[in-house]
């Protein structure tokens, strides 16, 4: 398949609402996995008056390392650590009262990146597959978790005010 082919199938699949690689990124990606030896140039290709296009095909070596990749991809569990469990970790005695409106903020934010979600996912389920269409629902799934943690925390952050302030041998006014 030539660049342009792949460019087009990717706009088609809707990929960038899936992962986190887009259309725009397709020529970057052959150049590499030409250079990495993952694909070759089979042959050259011209349709009409159009510019001739490179057509690429994987290479063994590129097949068993997709093969590892997504193997490995599937059997492993990535946890990537959230930087705003440091901030609330290590949360400044002086700005202690910001705290509520910024985590509402943030709750705000989570809601309307599901419903905008919700929204998208509803335009593009009929050119998804079932699986696509799980793996959609799976970043539907994480924003409901943060929403819930956000929800908890704020219910609980008058606790969390107190505590911090009674660690930090300070009164709350």
């Amino acid at each position: 398949m030539h660049g342009h082919a792949l460019r087009l199938l990717a706009e088609e699949e809707h990929i960038d609402s899936w992962t986190d690689f887009g259309p725009g990124s397709v020529y970057g990606a052959i150049k590499r996995l030409a250079a990495e030896g993952l694909i070759e140039e089979r042959r050259t290709e011209r349709d009409g008056n159009y510019p001739e296009r490179q057509v690429y095909g994987i290479t063994p070596t590129g097949a068993q390392a997709l093969a590892e990749l997504r193997r490995d991809t599937l059997a492993t569990i990535v946890y990537r650590h959230d930087p705003v469990d440091l901030a609330l970790a290590r949360l400044d005695p002086e700005g202690l009262d910001a705290v509520g409106d910024v985590l509402r903020k943030r709750l705000a934010e989570l809601r309307r990146s599901q419903d905008s979600w919700v929204a998208h996912a509803e335009r593009i389920r009929k050119y998804l597959t079932l699986t696509e269409a799980h793996v959609m629902r799976h970043q539907y799934h994480r924003l409901a978790g943060e929403i819930a943690w956000h929800e908890e925390l704020i219910a609980n952050l008058p606790a969390i005010v107190e505590d911090e302030l009674s660690r930090k041998g300070q009164q709350h006014s």
